[in-house]
């Protein structure tokens, strides 16, 4: 008998590979263009299908696996969804809606609840912690810099280069989601990571490459 976690599993994973495709669309396709917009507009649903369905995985089977997803789901999303966010405020002059601030705050509790996590696993001896601790200091400290960037006002041109960057590190975080339940061959800590490591340096490249272009016209 199919089972509402079944079925909300067969739905956290489908949208899951929707998200993995839909965003290398978007990178593949030119940016700004009506393919790259429908493809980016995909996999932000698709990632916040993914984040509620994980966050509804961990109370019908409560455990740290499911707990530390969870945490994860609402840091990927974030990342996307702000990254969304950002076109709505390309004028240095226009300021965050409370939806904004409202999801800042949410991620931010995330990330301090993997870091949590995170020192918990490390006082225990457990490899794992390295994961935890890079994911949740990450995260804290984008939502520490978000905090601080809605008070006051940002640079022209400034909002293309944080839409490259946000949209990736969301990407990246669904790769590696991705690699931890497929790449079976790699080190744990391994199949987490290596996106971080690889897509990091990247992205940061192709979002200053992208807004020295805008702000030359």
């Amino acid at each position: 008998m199919t089972t509402v976690e079944d079925v909300t599993l067969w739905i956290h994973v489908a949208t899951g590979f929707l998200a993995l495709f839909a965003g290398a669309g978007a990178l593949a396709t030119k940016k700004g263009g009506q393919r790259h917009r429908r493809f980016g507009r995909a996999y932000l649903y698709s990632m916040a299908v993914v984040s509620v369905t994980a966050l509804v995985l961990y109370p019908l089977a409560p455990n740290f696996w499911r707990l530390f997803l969870a945490l994860v789901a609402v840091f990927s999303f974030y990342f996307a969804f702000s990254g969304y966010r950002v076109l709505s405020r390309k004028r240095p002059t226009d300021d965050p809606a409370p939806l904004d601030w409202g999801a800042v705050a949410l991620f931010g509790v995330a990330s301090v609840g993997i870091v949590v996590l995170g020192v918990s696993l490390f006082t225990s001896g457990n490899d794992f912690a390295t994961v935890l601790l890079v994911f949740g200091g990450i995260g804290t400290a984008f939502a520490g810099l978000d905090f601080r960037g809605f008070r006051g006002e940002s640079e022209a041109g400034e909002w293309v280069g944080q839409h490259v960057l946000r949209m990736g590190a969301g990407y990246i975080a669904t790769v590696s989601a991705f690699s931890a339940v497929n790449f079976v061959f790699l080190p744990p800590v391994l199949r987490w990571l290596w996106p971080t490591l690889l897509g990091t340096p990247l992205f940061v490249y192709l979002g200053r490459s992208y807004e020295e272009k805008f702000s030359q016209g």
